[in-house]
């Protein structure tokens, strides 16, 4: 998993949840309720390149 693909799933987290505290304080419940979607969707595929790099450790050993 490259770097990039890592950072662009911090930012689309991190984006979301700015966009969710935004929409909170403005009172715009779309807003919130949008970041609030982005935040899951960042903190998903950070969970899954998690699960996928410990697979890869794990895989690793029986290879050779």
């Amino acid at each position: 998993m490259s770097i990039v693909k890592k950072l662009r799933h911090k930012t689309e987290t991190a984006e979301g949840a700015t966009k969710k505290t935004v929409g909170k304080a403005l009172g715009n419940e779309r807003m919130e309720a949008e970041g609030s979607a982005e935040q899951a969707k960042g903190n998903a595929k950070q969970t899954g390149d998690k699960l996928k790099h410990a697979g890869e450790k794990i895989r690793h050993p029986f290879k050779h």
